[in-house]
C-alpha cells in the first residue's frame, strides 16, 4: 500500500483585491506515491508545482480533496514530513553544526547525541571540517548541503524539495544531485522533487511527473527505468536523450501554452 496518497488536491487562491477574480493555481491532482519512490515534479513556471508540494508539506492547505500520509489526514507540517527549500533558510547566528542539530534539539535530544548526529551528517554531506562555520563563511553547495542534512538528521519518512539547487553553477547542481541519489539509495527515503530541469528530473527520479500549465494538472507520469546506481555519465546515453526529447516535447507544449495565457 502506498505510504503517501494525494487524492483530488485543488487549490484556489482568494482574489488579491476586493472585486478581483479568484486564482485556480492547482486542478485536482491524485498520485500515489510508493515507499522508496523517487518522484520529480516537472512542469513550466506558475504550474502550481510548489503550491502542490507545500500542500503536501502541510503549509498550504487545500481547498477540495486530501492528502494522507499512512491512512492519516496532512493538516499541518510534521517530522515525517522534511522540506528543503531553493533558497537555504538556514538561521545565521548558527553554526552549521547547530544548524544541522537544530530540530534535534527542538525535541529535547540530549546535547552529545545530537552533536553526534550532526559530525555524521557533515561526513555524509561533504562537510567536515566546517562543522563551525557560519552560513556566511559558506558557498551555496554548502549552505545546500547543510540545509539537507538538517532535514535528514531528523530522519523524515517523505523528503520534499522545491527546486533545491536552482540558485547553484552547473558544476555544483550535479555534484549536489548525486550527493542526494547516494543518500537516497542508503536511506530508502521517499522523495518529491520539484523541478523545472528536464536533464536533473530525469537523472534523479524513478518517476517523472509532468504538470500541465496554469492551472495544473498531471499530464503524463513517466517511469525512468534506467538502472540505480546512476553516473553523471548516463546524461550521454541513448535511452536519457530519448526521454530528454520526450519530456521536452511535453515541457514545450506547456510552456507555450503558459506564454499565450491559457
Amino acid at each position: 500500500m502506498s505510504k503517501l496518497r494525494i487524492e483530488g488536491v485543488a487549490r484556489t487562491f482568494a482574489p488579491a483585491r476586493a472585486g478581483g477574480q479568484p486564482t485556480l493555481a492547482l486542478q485536482p491532482v491524485t498520485l500515489a506515491v510508493a515507499d522508496n519512490d523517487f518522484i520529480t515534479i516537472l512542469g513550466p513556471s506558475g504550474c502550481g508545482k510548489s503550491t502542490l508540494l507545500r500542500i503536501v508539506a502541510g503549509l498550504d492547505r487545500a481547498t477540495t480533496g486530501q492528502v494522507l500520509l499512512d491512512g492519516e489526514a496532512v493538516t499541518r507540517p510534521g517530522p515525517d514530513r522534511g522540506m528543503v527549500f531553493q533558497s537555504y533558510t538556514l538561521f545565521p547566528w548558527l553554526n552549521v553544526a547547530d544548524n544541522i542539530a537544530f530540530g534535534l534539539r527542538e525535541r529535547g535530544m540530549p546535547e552529545a547525541q545530537r552533536a553526534q548526529i550532526a559530525r555524521d551528517w557533515c561526513a555524509r554531506v561533504g562537510l567536515t571540517g566546517f562543522e563551525a562555520h557560519y552560513p556566511k563563511q559558506l558557498s551555496g553547495g554548502m549552505q545546500q548541503r547543510t540545509a539537507i542534512a538538517r532535514v535528514l538528521a531528523n530522519d523524515p519518512k517523505i523528503m520534499l524539495l522545491d527546486e533545491p539547487f536552482g540558485a547553484l553553477d552547473n558544476q555544483t547542481r550535479a555534484l549536489m544531485q548525486e550527493t542526494l541519489l547516494d543518500i537516497w539509495q542508503r536511506d530508502t527515503k521517499t522523495v518529491l522533487f520539484v523541478t523545472h530541469d528536464i536533464e536533473e528530473s530525469i537523472f534523479l527520479a524513478s518517476r517523472v511527473v509532468v504538470m500541465s500549465a496554469r492551472p495544473g494538472r498531471i499530464k503524463a507520469d513517466l517511469r525512468i527505468d534506467l538502472p540505480y546506481p546512476r553516473h553523471y555519465t548516463i546524461k550521454t546515453s541513448p535511452e536519457f536523450s530519448q526521454l530528454k526529447a520526450r519530456l521536452t516535447e511535453e515541457i514545450r507544449v506547456e510552456a507555450v501554452l503558459a506564454a499565450k495565457g491559457h
